[in-house]
């Protein structure tokens, strides 16, 4: 199985993408397991959900270009990029907090999974960027409308338009990584969500719908998908192709 889902103590519910040996990079298993894992994190004996990857190299790498490489047309592309899209729109208005914990380098789809959760904690020196501007796509899952609601516009822009990579604490300034820390443990989610964790969840839920009525009332969910449709339509393109090729053969 390429995904674990674990019940650890005080209520945290932790997924873990468990493909280390392919920098924890997502494909189709990965995106089911996400989606049960938002289903259970809807208990009552949940508090948060964790998300992570195995290992000390990968956070996640993004989509696994060996197997969405095959998708060609827009269409194609569209049925992917929109399945896991909505499984990170449910992600982020889950009535639950949640972290991105993030132990390793995190790029592309990576960081659009961070930018679906509430908080991210970061090991020091872990690599971030959204480079899909490298690849001639723009971010294909919600994550370039995600970001832009979970910090700053201006910096929010230049990260995406840039399609570069970032130490973490080079991201921590801007507020978009909550907290740097030299070691990323589930210990270190629990000193981050204390408080939360000894709060009537009740409460917690109450304040994650304001946010979501606020989203509901921008039709976050709307704008997302046409994040999608844009992206699907530069993935067809010939210079998407080529591009991918390109860091195939070069990482090969």
């Amino acid at each position: 199985m390429d995904y674990s889902i674990i019940r650890q103590a005080r209520g945290l519910l932790v997924f873990t993408i468990t493909r280390a040996a392919k920098r924890n990079a997502v494909n189709f298993e990965v995106m089911e397991g996400l989606k049960k894992a938002i289903e259970q994190a809807k208990g009552e004996d949940v508090r948060a959900l964790v998300i992570t990857g195995e290992g000390e190299q990968a956070f996640c790498s993004g989509g696994d270009l060996s197997v969405f490489h095959e998708l060609r047309t827009e269409e194609q592309a569209y049925g992917m990029l929109s399945k896991m899209a909505e499984i990170l729109y449910s992600l982020a208005v889950l009535p639950k907090p949640t972290v991105a914990l993030i132990n390793g380098t995190a790029v592309g789809g990576g960081c659009e999974i961070a930018a679906a959760c509430d908080y991210r904690i970061a090991r020091i020196g872990a690599k971030l960027g959204f480079i899909q501007g490298g690849l001639a796509i723009t971010t294909g899952w919600g994550g370039g409308t995600l970001l832009l609601e979970r910090t700053n516009a201006s910096h929010a822009l230049k990260l995406l338009t840039e399609a570069s990579v970032y130490r973490a604490e080079q991201l921590d300034h801007i507020g978009w990584i909550n907290k740097v820390v030299e070691k990323a443990s589930v210990i270190e989610v629990e000193q981050f969500l204390e408080k939360e964790l000894s709060m009537y969840s009740g409460v917690l839920s109450a304040y994650k719908e304001i946010q979501v009525r606020k989203w509901q009332e921008t039709d976050l969910h709307g704008r997302i998908l046409q994040e999608v449709r844009t992206c699907a339509q530069l993935w067809a393109q010939e210079e998407h192709h080529q591009a991918v090729d390109a860091f195939l053969d070069k990482n090969s």
